[in-house]
């Protein structure tokens, strides 16, 4: 039965992320909106270890930096890098540790899992950060293991969430009935792409096709997930609208072998099975118009010790959006990073 306490949020968000002026940071420090999402990081974290654990996942320690990034400048990248200089080399901060999980697999055969910060090169706004909490794994196996990992990690997540902290929720936030769904859900939905694109067909501006291959719109996420279910896997996209590492899902190449997760604002989880060797990331690089000489590494990996792996991430802000109930990604972060000055101001008045 529903916790259900009040309507009307008795806990809200401070609003504090765009403001510059000094001591707007106490305001943060001084509201139980950032507490109640404090405890619920903690809970994300000890649950990911707990279910990592028990899955056979190692936790993988991995560097700040690399030279090997997911969103590389060719076709089916969305975002782009975010170079910087560290002890005078030239490299990127991580988009994602992906790559790194999938070495890592290499000495942690049943695979590894992190939760580390990821960094975009893109503007703020309510549903993305330029700066996030990302949890991501990898491991050994197919889709269909991934889908199988995924439901019942963002179902421990739940279950984690309305077990510590329920019903302190549904008094601070009023609605708790989405937790109890997702614990109680059976398998999730599950649609191709082809499928998604045929059932949206009558609804204008739910899927783009800009020559190269179709992406769904936010608008597209929510329209499937009123129509299907309100968590909803989304497989197989065009292979050119994803990044290159993804498996190709039939033998033309013509789609590819991932999954996005929606629930609440859409996307949560977006994930895939990876290339097995070297031959088919070849193709793939070539195929997406991205150099081979920026992942020469990968390619070797991949020729010399083959391995079928699949992984995820998870953005950490996105999930806890839809605990609260909240609709502005921006005021997740315990430590905003929105709206800073670009060059180095007269005082720093902020944390």
């Amino acid at each position: 039965m529903s916790q259900l306490v009040s309507a009307q949020p008795t806990v809200t968000a401070p609003a504090t992320f765009a403001r510059n002026e000094p001591g707007a940071f106490l305001a943060a420090l001084r509201s139980p909106w950032y507490a109640l999402i404090a405890d619920l990081q903690d809970t994300v974290l000890t649950t990911t270890v707990a279910y990592a654990k028990s899955r056979g996942l190692k936790a993988l320690y991995l560097p700040l930096t690399t030279r090997t990034i997911t969103c590389p400048s060719g076709l089916g990248s969305d975002t782009s890098p975010v170079p910087v200089t560290v002890n005078g080399v030239d490299t990127y901060l991580p988009d994602s540790l992906q790559f790194l999980l999938e070495y890592g697999s290499q000495i942690a055969t049943e695979g590894g899992y992190t939760i580390m910060p990821s960094f975009r090169n893109e503007i703020p706004d309510k549903t993305h950060l330029g700066q996030f909490t990302h949890s991501e794994a990898e491991f050994p196996g197919g889709l269909d293991d991934l889908i199988d990992y995924v439901e019942g990690y963002v179902k421990a997540l739940a279950g984690a969430v309305l077990d510590q902290h329920g019903g302190r929720l549904a008094g601070a936030r009023g609605d708790i009935s989405h937790l109890e769904r997702m614990v109680t859900a059976g398998h999730f939905a599950r649609l191709t792409f082809d499928e998604a694109a045929r059932l949206l067909a009558d609804e204008p501006g739910c899927v783009e096709d800009e020559g190269e291959g179709r992406s769904l719109t936010r608008k597209g996420e929510h329209q499937l997930m009123s129509r299907v279910g309100e968590f909803l896997w989304v497989t197989h996209f065009d292979h050119l609208t994803v990044p290159f590492y993804q498996a190709f899902g039939d033998s033309e190449g013509r789609t590819a072998r991932n999954a996005d997760l929606l629930f609440g604002i859409g996307e949560v989880v977006g994930s895939g099975e990876r290339h097995t060797g070297g031959e088919e990331v070849r193709k793939a690089l070539a195929m997406h118009n991205v150099p081979e000489h920026d992942y020469a590494w990968y390619v070797d990996m991949k020729e010399q010790m083959p391995l079928r792996t699949s992984g995820f991430g998870m953005g950490v802000e996105r999930f806890l959006m839809w605990v609260l109930n909240h609709d502005d990604i921006r005021d997740i972060p315990l430590v905003s990073r929105v709206n800073e000055p670009g060059a180095w101001p007269d005082a720093v008045i902020r944390p």
